[in-house]
């Protein structure tokens, strides 16, 4: 495994780690469906200790994740492994879960939050502490009262470095100058490369501001995996958030199939082919510290940890560039 330093801090992560989004598993928040499917506690507890194994040291986590299960039981999970879980770098996030304040960027509401990720993740300090969105409000209105929260408790060494998750460049335009985040985080996959690419505004923004970047979704959510066909759409309980999504609809895994047998006809149809090719990929770009696909179970943290093994070369990253017409 090969670690990868955080901006100008002394905190090195590996440069795949495990995206536990999925261990909340499922849940409906605001009425809207934000969960994965249900995960077997566990299969769970095998995935992780195989991942510690091969040398991850980097858990993403959230307080929106199950309503904290996530962080729950990842935890208790640590535990019964008989690990102290400040052996690793374990990141957490506040933004979605308001309770009774106007906005979840109240500073209020920030503290609270954070108080109770350290409560249920059995810490003293969150390693990552991000913004989980870039939306402060009408005007921006939180967005300076927010950062000051952030800061606060990183002074009161409640967390160590400041991050800031968003989906949009203008959310990270806006973000960096106020909060002064060590680390910038959004997805990045084979499809879609625009926060990664070293010319890009996000990748000048890192530049120069000496940040890195975490790369979710470097998988798409399974599908570069090759697992969905476009002959049957995948079907998925309420309280799992790819249940409504188009991107997992027939006409949209179709147009899939004959890129991904395209991958599949270059790299190997082994299980660990195409996860390994994704996420070799993502890590290729500079700006890139670290890649954290989901998981369930042990099965699908080895397809990925393939991906420590796997060389592409630079024909290999054009072929794979002009196959998606990414850049």
């Amino acid at each position: 495994m090969e670690y990868r330093q955080l901006g100008d801090s002394d905190i090195s992560v590996s440069e795949i780690g495990l995206g536990c989004w999925t261990l909340g598993g499922l849940n409906v928040s605001n009425g809207h469906d934000s969960g994965w499917a249900s995960v077997n506690d566990i299969e769970a507890e095998k995935a992780v200790a195989s991942a510690i194994e091969k040398g991850v040291n980097h858990f993403d986590n959230a307080d929106v994740y199950g309503n904290g299960r996530a962080e729950r039981l990842l935890s208790k999970i640590l535990g019964r492994l008989g690990r102290r879980s400040e052996e690793f770098i374990i990141s957490s996030k506040v933004g979605f879960q308001s309770g009774s304040h106007e906005h979840a960027y109240t500073p209020e509401n920030i503290r609270r939050q954070c108080e109770q990720s350290l409560k249920n993740l059995n810490r003293d300090y969150i390693d990552i502490y991000y913004l989980h969105h870039g939306n402060f409000g009408e005007d921006d209105r939180y967005l300076e009262p927010a950062a000051n929260a952030m800061q606060s408790l990183q002074k009161e060494g409640k967390i160590r470095i400041i991050g800031q998750s968003a989906h949009k460049t203008s959310h990270f335009e806006k973000s960096i100058p106020v909060l002064k985040p060590t680390v910038l985080q959004s997805w990045a996959h084979i499809m879609d490369t625009k926060f990664i690419v070293e010319n890009g505004l996000v990748g000048q923004l890192l530049k120069k501001n000496r940040l890195s970047f975490i790369a979710f979704s470097p998988l798409n959510q399974g599908i570069l995996t090759g697992k969905y066909h476009g002959k049957e759409a995948p079907s998925f309980e309420i309280g799992d958030h790819r249940r409504k999504s188009q991107k997992f609809s027939t006409n949209s895994l179709r147009s899939m199939d004959s890129k991904l047998d395209a991958l599949k006809q270059r790299f190997g149809d082994q299980d660990s082919a195409l996860p390994s090719v994704a996420l070799r990929f993502v890590l290729s770009f500079s700006n890139v510290a670290s890649a954290i696909p989901g998981f369930r179970n042990r099965e699908q943290v080895e397809q990925n940890l393939a991906a420590m093994e796997r060389e592409l070369s630079s024909d290999d990253m054009e072929f794979i560039k002009e196959l998606f017409q990414t850049a």
